[in-house]
């Protein structure tokens, strides 16, 4: 697994590991810790994979065009006027959302981390328009006025309260306005669950549906099983350091040790075309607002 040296940059990338299960069969249910994220290290995890981020986060990328292929496919027509994005990171969704839609008049984005507003700074010169960043979590958050389209892709499954969530981001839809939202469900990286007995709280396709048919009229609900493919499982938490999607607190210790020891575990139960993988499993739903036709 390589020596001491190539382990310790990565002590800090699971502070989520409650313990490592070494043997073959999975950790009983009763054993999994199934938390909320820690919002507060969220944004130290994605502050500092700002440099990082973009270049490795190529799952996010594929989610990300997937979603508006979605939008696209359900709503061929649809040019709303005024749109907000919820968790833009680096742009890699604004970018699509702006050449879809370069008549935009009104585009707000927002990131629990500021050090994202430069990143979207950097690309906007290139865009038909310049978005407003909002720095904040979106939970709480005051939203500015109303808009014809709100998105989000890769960042609602870190929300605490969902239903509370999506009531809020229907008020500031207009009468008809469409909600695009990608996120990620409970088979999402359910490997290292087994192996650590730690997990976030995720939503099924199903508990999505309902909660947001209290507000909209469902038009797209799907989701998708990927692989994600690594040499080792060193390669894997460098990606995870990367991307920073590693936001679980942990009362227990990352040590050298227990590092070695998800490793090795790890290359025994997941090895694939001699490497190793990891599973995402991206949800995707298109919605509503009920009262009028779509912008």
């Amino acid at each position: 697994m390589g020596g001491g040296r190539l382990l310790l940059p990565i002590f800090f990338v699971f502070t989520c590991f409650v313990f490592i299960h070494t043997g073959r069969q999975q950790p009983p249910i009763a054993s999994l810790r199934i938390m909320n994220a820690d919002k507060s290290l969220i944004q130290r995890r994605f502050t500092h994979a700002l440099s990082s981020y973009e270049a490795a986060a190529r799952m996010q990328a594929e989610v990300a065009e997937t979603l508006l292929a979605g939008v696209a496919a359900t709503l061929p027509r649809l040019k709303p006027g005024t749109a907000l994005e919820i968790g833009c990171a680096t742009g890699i969704l604004t970018e699509k959302i702006v050449a879809r839609w370069p008549g935009l008049a009104r585009l707000v984005v927002c990131d629990l981390v500021p050090g994202f507003a430069a990143c979207i700074a950097a690309k906007s010169p290139n865009w038909p328009l310049v978005p407003a960043f909002l720095s904040g979590d979106i939970e709480e958050l005051p939203i500015p006025g109303q808009f014809d389209c709100i998105l989000s892709s890769s960042t609602l499954q870190w929300v605490h309260d969902f239903p509370a969530l999506a009531a809020k981001l229907a008020r500031h839809l207009n009468p008809g306005g469409i909600l695009a939202i990608a996120l990620y469900g409970p088979d999402n990286f359910y490997e290292i669950r087994e192996l650590t007995g730690s997990g976030l709280s995720y939503l099924s396709l199903a508990e999505l549906q309902d909660i947001l048919a209290r507000h909209f009229q469902i038009l797209l609900a799907r989701e998708q099983r990927s692989q994600l493919h690594f040499a080792s499982p060193l390669d894997l938490l460098r990606h995870l350091r990367d991307t920073g999607v590693n936001a679980l607190r942990s009362p227990a210790g990352w040590t050298k040790g227990r590092l070695a020891r998800f490793a090795e575990a790890y290359q025994a139960h997941f090895a694939e075309n001699g490497g190793v993988r990891l599973t995402a499993h991206p949800l995707y739903l298109v919605a509503q607002k009920n009262g009028q036709t779509a912008p």
